[in-house]
């Protein structure tokens, strides 16, 4: 229910104090739940678990979890904990299968029977019920989806996966304290940071940097439909950080004054592209046309893959213009022939970002793929729709 009403991935104001959702309480949330999930219910083989997994993440999509891409990453890295420690275990054995998301012979010739399989799954099962016994299929629907050694009872496999789910629970714990260790590579004295609205993992990277006795003075933009600039700015202020606020119709003519621009990010795609906060886009283009460096910070649990010409709806909301105009102030002619179009999120394509500051390193846009090689396994990046 809070996915689908936005409450884990939105800021919600209450008594006029706006309160920024932390995304890391989803992906915690769902964690737990992936740990109670494989705990509790009776599975033999990896191929048995794959499957229920991949059930399991088409039913949180379903009842929300499209609004937090994290949460499907974390499904697909669980998934490829698993085929890691299959394939492992089938080499202990003497066995010759290739290691996990690396292209070979043997996965290139498995890769049409199982797409065919996928296809035939799909067509025949609908959400509900139906996505429920499919995460519970019998031995003989899997014969021809996976590797033979999947199909192995192997004890020692849930042992291993529950380390995999521990140490994605260490990375979320140590995730701002990876990030913010960066900050004085990036952050140097007088200089001048644009970023816009307002982000926890900017504003702990700043923090972080202030800490370290750097002077620097930071610009945000205010702008809808969030309008949290201004909280923003204060909570830099009162870190002692020299902060201004701006309005984002400011963001072009400030732009010659910025050294460096620092954004966050609500998904990172595979092409290296980049869905922030809408209004990102417009300082993304005007530092490109300035020359100014644009850095996302972000998490490696938002590292989604997933190209921008495959789902640009699942990852953007349309919410009420009423943050952008009042209803009242709306005629009946207005109403008829203006359409009012508010969207959450921006995509910025990869030519317009110069880095990426992750908890695991500092990595430029055309590096991104490589990434997706290591977190997931290429037959699991499909959507959970």
């Amino acid at each position: 229910m809070e996915l689908r009403l936005g409450r884990l991935t939105r800021q919600a104001t209450e008594g006029n104090v706006l309160h920024a959702a932390d995304r890391r309480v989803a992906v915690h949330k769902t964690v737990e739940l992936l740990r109670h999930m494989i705990g509790s219910t009776r599975w033999k083989s990896a191929a048995q678990l794959l499957h229920l997994l991949r059930g399991l993440g088409r039913e949180l999509h379903a009842a929300g979890g499209f609004r937090e891409p994290a949460i499907g990453n974390v499904v697909r890295r669980t998934m490829a904990a698993v085929r890691e420690e299959a394939l492992r275990e089938a080499q202990e054995e003497g066995g010759s299968e290739s290691s996990p998301g690396r292209l070979s012979l043997q996965s290139m010739l498995w890769a049409l029977p199982q797409q065919h399989v996928r296809t035939t799954s799909r067509s025949f099962h609908n959400v509900g019920d139906h996505q429920r016994q499919e995460s519970f299929a019998s031995e003989a629907d899997l014969q021809t989806e996976y590797p033979p050694s999947y199909y192995s009872s192997r004890p020692n496999l849930k042992q291993a996966v529950m380390e995999a789910i521990t140490e994605i629970f260490t990375d979320l714990e140590d995730l701002h304290k990876n990030i913010n260790e960066q900050a004085t590579n990036h952050i140097h004295a007088g200089e001048v940071i644009l970023t816009c609205g307002r982000s926890k993992t900017v504003e702990l990277f700043l923090k972080a940097a202030a800490a370290k006795k750097r002077e620097f003075q930071v610009i945000v933009c205010e702008g809808a439909p969030h309008y949290d600039g201004h909280v923003m700015a204060k909570e830099l202020a009162d870190a002692g950080i020299d902060t201004v606020v701006i309005p984002d119709s400011a963001i072009f003519a400030i732009m010659v004054r910025v050294n460096k621009v620092l954004l966050s990010a609500h998904a990172v795609l595979a092409n290296g592209g980049l869905v922030a906060n809408s209004g990102c886009n417009m300082v993304a283009l005007a530092a490109h046309h300035n020359s100014v460096p644009t850095v996302c910070i972000t998490g490696m649990f938002k590292l989604c893959p997933m190209y921008p010409h495959e789902g640009q709806d699942t990852l953007n909301d349309l919410v009420s213009p009423a943050s952008v105009i009042a209803y009242a102030e709306m005629s009946d002619q207005l109403l008829t022939d203006v359409e009012f179009v508010n969207p959450v999120h921006d995509y910025i394509k990869p030519e317009y970002v110069n880095l990426y500051i992750t908890n695991v390193g500092s990595f430029q846009p055309s590096f991104i793929y490589r990434l997706l090689a290591e977190y997931y396994h290429t037959d699991d990046w499909e959507s959970f729709e």
